[in-house]
């Protein structure tokens, strides 16, 4: 493949990605011009909590997470991290070490922008620094969502609300790393806890536990559950 089909590539697939997707399209074709790509496999970390990381990441295909690491190895998931999301924004734009650790949980390709040219694009595309203001503002809001669910709801409560937000068409499609003991990480508590859990709320008829899936039977039931109704 010749490197202007390569770009046009790399031009099509940012054209979809929500930070970039409603820049002007000579803008992408500069983005797409300083992106490199990077391949990780299942379990590999691409960057430990504490390291000084100078380069933006954008998520072609796989997932990964971005966790939290108690003293003893537990882990408290802040993100699960998929096709087209942007991560490390906080290592290119805060000079601090980074304040977690990120882990691909699939075989996973990203593409990577170093810091220097990123943040010369932002001195010459003002319009790219509102868009990364308002994902980063975005992402803030995730976060104090989720200091709320930790702090101040019940298990059965967080779950609801992660399986409501995580659900199309009124069911969740799990990929074959989401288990529950990943689950468990990304709402603070431990697997049997969750199983306990998933099984009050099959109780209640809200849901229905499959292998590959978890079917939302009674949304509206879901949602009170959650705290959603209000």
């Amino acid at each position: 493949m010749s490197t202007d089909d390569a770009i046009n590539q790399i031009k099509s697939a940012l054209s979809t990605v929500p930070y970039f997707a409603n820049l002007d399209i000579a803008l992408i074709e500069t983005i797409a011009q300083h992106m490199k790509v990077q391949q990780y496999d299942t379990g590999q970390v691409v960057f430990l909590e504490g390291e000084q990381d100078v380069a933006l990441y954008i998520v072609r295909a796989g997932w990964l997470k971005a966790v939290k690491m108690s003293p003893d190895g537990r882990e408290q998931v802040l993100h699960f991290i998929g096709p087209g999301e942007v991560f490390n924004a906080i290592g290119v734009f805060v000079e601090s070490a980074n304040p977690a650790t990120v882990i691909a949980l699939e075989p996973t390709t990203v593409w990577v922008i170093q810091q220097t040219v990123i943040l010369k694009l932002l001195d010459q595309h003002p319009e790219l620094g509102r868009v990364i203001i308002q994902r980063l503002a975005e992402r803030v809001q995730q976060l104090i969502h989720m200091v709320e669910d930790l702090s101040l709801r019940t298990i059965e409560a967080r779950l609801a609300r992660y399986l409501i937000e995580q659900s199309t068409e009124e069911q969740m499609s799990r990929p074959r790393w989401a288990t529950q003991a990943e689950m468990a990480n990304r709402l603070g508590t431990v697997p049997d806890v969750l199983n306990r859990a998933l099984r009050s709320l099959a109780k209640d008829n809200l849901i229905r536990v499959e292998r590959h899936q978890i079917q939302i039977l009674d949304y509206r039931g879901l949602e009170a559950k959650a705290g959603l109704d209000k």
